[in-house]
């Protein structure tokens, strides 16, 4: 088992610890026309290439990485967010976002949050990026960072 498998395995015991305790649970996220989300959790698919360059300022290694965070709406039907990003020095300079919309009502959020995260996070430090609430969406922002979590964990040099 070399050791890019090692951090995943790590990362993905780390999530699953976390979702277990429920660290997200009483988090009041809720927007309007969307309740807030039942014991979501964070899916350990991050996967990333990384390049040790020692100039990374935060302590993450360069290079690009992919994390999938998970919330649920009212609908019930859990959500997903891929994000992709690309670090350099610790700040991300590129971001491409996908999200699961299978529900109407979570597609439209969706669509919206992903219209208008790129300009809350390109240029600014990874540690310091903690979305809020893009475009009127909450719980689509409580599953990106998750995503941004899992790619922390990774791209921990």
């Amino acid at each position: 088992m070399n050791r890019a498998s090692k951090s995943l395995l790590c990362a993905a015991a780390g999530l699953s610890l976390l979702s277990a305790a429920g660290c997200a649970a009483g988090e009041d996220t809720a927007d309007a026309g969307q309740a807030p989300a039942e014991s979501p959790t964070a899916s350990p698919s991050t996967s990333g290439t990384a390049s040790a360059s020692g100039s990374a300022s935060e302590s993450y290694a360069d290079g690009e990485y992919s994390g999938t965070g998970s919330y649920i709406p009212p609908s019930g039907t859990s959500e997903d967010v891929d994000v992709t990003l690309t670090l350099e020095g610790g700040v991300v300079t590129e971001l491409e976002v996908e999200t699961s919309q299978k529900n109407p009502t979570s597609k439209q959020y969706q669509r919206e949050f992903t219209s208008g995260v790129k300009e809350q996070v390109v240029g600014k430090s990874l540690d310091e990026l903690d979305v809020d609430k893009v475009a009127g969406s909450s719980l689509t922002s409580e599953g990106f960072n998750r995503a941004l979590d899992a790619v922390r964990s990774v791209a921990a040099s």
